[in-house]
């Protein structure tokens, strides 16, 4: 029923083909255990990550409102923003960003390096805020500044996670479930990042019908199981009612809050540690915000015995520009 539902929603056809699914055999051997990557860090778009399924959905509809600047907030070294002010290039549209420093830091790599350098690149004009605690009232006033100077602005919210950017990876998610199906094994889990939420709505509400028994688990990258859960939930249940759906009987949201210290956009040992382990023995480089500690998470779970048995996937959802960002952690 979902699959049905989400075809009378207009996207702009990005993607091209599926991403791979592939076995990682080096860390496999390492880890004792069978683990596959699905790799949305390829998608075609501005050193790819999983944005551009979002933004498949949100640029279309800023092209059907008419819209000729797309407008959006996050961190300095967001991937999300990167890959909006990209679309945004392509499209032939405007890019106005709210970037906040998160962590707090002076650090010239963080502040010009990475994603902000590439902001430049695609001429993304750049407000520097204080914070981001209230970003959609904040959205919502540079709306209607741009307004008031006759722009027509079309607001992508944070990490592009409303209902229509969750589309993105509902279908995702029955690429996924095609994909799965053509190996011929039971997978114990899927694995990814939970930050702002879309990518894990979408991807466990379309596994929820698809793949009923198989478990979706987002590895927080910014909040607590507490703070985090109703972000998820909520979201997905907006996406449902989008697509005119009930809920899927065995939707559940499974969230792992041990590895996001000691805050977003700050990685910890055991990010750089996966990170690493991921580089030395695959030559796949995760980022230090979202995909590094993701991998840990993975990683600690399979040496807790967290899984049930069978092969695990890991959902690669990019970032690596944001390695260029942090440098000096490597020399500590």
């Amino acid at each position: 029923m979902i699959k049905q539902q989400l075809a009378r929603f207009n996207r702009l056809d990005l993607l091209g083909a599926p991403t791979a699914l592939e076995k990682l055999e080096r860390l496999s051997e390492w880890a004792g255990r069978d683990i596959y990557v699905k790799r949305d860090d390829t998608t075609p778009l501005a050193l790819g990550g999983n944005k551009l399924r979002k933004l498949e959905y949100l640029g279309a509809d800023a092209l059907a409102q008419g819209a000729d600047t797309l407008i959006t907030a996050g961190a300095i070294q967001s991937n999300h923003v990167r890959q909006t002010a990209a679309l945004a290039a392509k499209l032939g549209l405007g890019c106005v960003a709210l970037l906040e420093n998160p962590i707090g830091t002076t650090q010239s790599n963080y502040l010009q390096n990475g994603n902000r350098l590439l902001l430049d690149l695609f001429d993304a004009k750049v407000e520097l805020v204080e914070n981001l605690d209230n970003a959609d009232e904040q959205l919502r006033a540079l709306a209607v500044r741009l307004q008031a100077g006759g722009k027509k602005p079309y607001l992508v919210p944070i990490g592009g996670s409303n209902a229509l950017g969750a589309l993105g990876y509902v279908r995702a998610g029955f690429e996924l479930a095609a994909q799965i199906e053509q190996t011929g094994l039971n997978f114990a889990a899927v694995v990814l990042a939970s930050g702002s939420a879309g990518t894990h709505s979408g991807l466990a509400l379309a596994l929820g019908e698809a793949l009923p028994q198989l478990p979706v688990i987002g590895v927080t990258v910014s909040r607590t199981d507490q703070d985090q859960r109703p972000k998820v939930q909520g979201l997905a249940e907006r996406t449902a009612e989008l697509l005119g759906v009930p809920m899927p009987d065995s939707f559940k949201v499974e969230l792992w809050d041990e590895y996001f210290a000691p805050r977003y956009g700050e990685p910890n040992a055991g990010t750089l540690a996966a990170i690493k382990l991921l580089a030395s023995h695959e030559g796949l480089l995760l980022d230090p915000v979202y995909t590094g500690k993701a991998m840990a998470g993975m990683l600690d779970g399979i040496g807790r015995q967290r899984f049930n048995d069978g092969p695990l996937i890991f959902l690669h959802t990019g970032g690596a520009p944001a390695l260029f960002a942090y440098p000096d952690v490597w020399a500590s």
